[in-house]
């Protein structure tokens, strides 16, 4: 993303996990990484006040709010216990039109001065996070309400081992057919993508005994997360599915792989997922009181290959992240959809791409 006035670029972790978006910031530094390009540079008059109603909203539930201050404080962490600390700031963003011309705007983000914990380590891939949760401080609900979009979202995220995909902003490129919609739920008092609970089916096998899902907990779509974190009910119920799947097939778990906390290795070292995915069923999720609205997660979905060839579980055990109730789809899961989050109607879609995401939609 290009930003200030001349633009200058910056790479940004796609989260619709949060809704603040910020980079790492010579305001000056207090602890930064050593991040792909120079830090942003604080500029006279640039500061957000603390009147400013962006300023509660990225405050609220903080506790960091520091009364007739006269610059905006913010301090964000998440799950991975990464943190960022910095002020507000109003600056320009250049972007992209679908027509092929360049659009600048006034946006409010985050100029980071201290980051902790893995936001700390050097070198970093980014420059910091761009946060599209459905929060009022996201870069598309302070576009929406500049009448610049509609408050939508839609992201693919190249699988099969390829780099790549596409984002987009607003709704010019959601296709019209072909999508599979439902509703988010709890709007607008919480910021997640929530879209409620699911039968989860592994191969024909159901998780979830009662077969509703709910026992199971909520499933919110999170770009942010690397991989997909289950409740304890949902991981142990997946682990034993799997684990009744592998049985006398030849793959034996390796406990001296630490790279994820489940690997199996085979005959022989695996070089792709593709490799090892014949060993493993296809992951359904199943909304709706019929089930009538599915996500299909192929095993490249879930899996990961070691540096030791092994073939490794990239859904993890959440409770032990202190989630407890909600599984979160994360972008392994997430690979080879487009996923659009349309703020305007409450409802998140999906549907699956016939380029692996090398290619936009066509409009």
């Amino acid at each position: 993303m290009s930003l200030g006035n001349p633009s200058k670029p910056y790479y940004l972790d796609v989260d619709t996990g949060s809704d603040l978006t910020w980079v790492q910031c010579d305001a000056p530094c207090r602890s930064c990484a050593k991040v792909p390009h120079p830090l942003y540079k604080l500029k006279k008059g640039s500061l957000v006040p603390d009147n400013d109603p962006l300023c509660a909203a990225v405050q609220a539930g903080s506790g960091h709010r520091r009364p007739s201050s006269q610059q905006c404080d913010y301090d964000v962490k998440y799950a991975d216990q990464g943190s960022s600390l910095g002020v507000l700031v109003r600056d320009s963003v250049r972007t992209l039109l679908t027509k092929g011309t360049v659009m600048t705007a006034n946006f409010v983000f985050g100029c980071g001065y201290d980051q902790q914990g893995s936001l700390a380590e050097s070198p970093a891939r980014t420059d910091g996070v761009l946060g599209l949760g459905s929060g009022m401080a996201s870069l598309p609900s302070q576009w929406a309400k500049q009448g610049l979009i509609k408050n939508v979202i839609g992201h693919c995220i190249s699988g099969e081992g390829r780099d790549g995909g596409y984002i987009f902003f607003g709704d010019d490129l959601v296709p019209t057919s072909a999508m599979t919609w439902v509703p988010m739920l709890g709007k607008p008092s919480t910021k997640h993508y929530d879209v409620g609970a699911a039968q989860m089916m592994f191969g024909n096998k159901p998780l979830d005994k009662d077969g509703d899902g709910k026992k199971l907990g909520r499933i919110i779509f999170d770009s942010g997360s690397s991989y997909t974190y289950f409740t304890s009910q949902a991981y142990g119920a997946f682990l034993s599915a799997v684990k009744e799947n592998l049985h006398r097939k030849q793959l034996e778990q390796d406990s001296s792989d630490k790279f994820l906390p489940l690997c199996w290795r085979g005959k022989n070292r695996f070089s792709s997922v593709a490799e090892a995915a014949p060993y493993f069923k296809l992951l359904t999720l199943k909304f709706g009181s019929a089930g009538a609205k599915q996500m299909e997660i192929f095993p490249g979905g879930y899996l990961v290959i070691s540096g030791k060839g092994n073939v490794c579980l990239g859904i993890l055990n959440g409770s032990e992240l202190g989630n407890l109730d909600t599984n979160v789809l994360g972008d392994i899961s997430l690979q080879g959809h487009l996923v659009v989050y349309d703020n305007e109607k409450n409802q998140i879609g999906w549907t699956h791409s016939d380029s692996n995401c090398q290619k936009l939609p066509k409009f």
